[in-house]
């Protein structure tokens, strides 16, 4: 029989924060990471979803291979707010079977220390209240811009653009139980992760 009362774990940030660090550190430690991000790009090269996409925005969100081109998608959506939620409404729920199934499975092994949600929409859809507990990773801006700089080419627009289409985070930040700062090297991140899951386990 399974184990019981195995936390689940809703991991906030902004982008370039290093939440995907903290992640891995996570599931390092033993804990089930369901990351929504990489559901969502699965999703997207669903063969429905694609024609969808191609049908609503036009042949020019898709690759000359048949991907979607998720820079093109991205310049689209973020720019009108009618438009995201219109993408989200066709992923999201996928998203959402996925995640669940992926849970069912971690919590089916006795192994599994904690389930983590990292979802960048975590209070956006309502995950957090299958929470037991909330991290915030939170990184000083110029911080998070020289990350985004060198890993995804952004500049200061497109950051600032894509904090804006999200929930402020300071409010993310208030709702976190526990705050994990990513400003300095990794083994200080590592600490405060260590302590912290210590923490929410105990």
């Amino acid at each position: 029989m399974a184990r019981k009362n195995r936390p689940t774990i809703g991991l906030m940030g902004a982008p370039g924060s290093g939440k995907s660090l903290v992640a891995n550190q996570l599931a390092s430690m033993g804990c089930a990471v369901i990351d929504a991000d990489a559901l969502a790009r699965q999703v997207l090269e669903e063969a429905d979803i694609k024609s969808k996409i191609a049908a609503w925005w036009g042949p020019g969100v898709l690759t000359p291979s048949g991907k979607v081109d998720r820079a093109e998608l991205a310049r689209i959506v973020f720019a009108d707010p009618a438009q995201l939620k219109r993408l989200e409404a066709l992923v999201h729920p996928r998203v959402h079977r996925l995640r669940e199934a992926l849970k069912r499975r971690a919590l089916a092994r006795e192994d599994t220390q904690a389930v983590v949600e990292d979802c960048p929409l975590l209070l956006e859809t309502g995950i957090d209240k299958q929470c037991d507990a909330l991290i915030f990773v939170e990184a000083a801006f110029q911080t998070r811009l020289g990350r985004v700089s060198r890993t995804r080419g952004w500049g200061v627009r497109e950051l600032t653009r894509r904090d804006k289409s999200q929930m402020p985070l300071d409010i993310k930040r208030r709702r976190a139980d526990y705050v994990i700062s990513n400003d300095a090297e990794e083994a200080h991140c590592l600490e405060q992760t260590r302590r912290v899951l210590s923490q929410i386990i105990s």
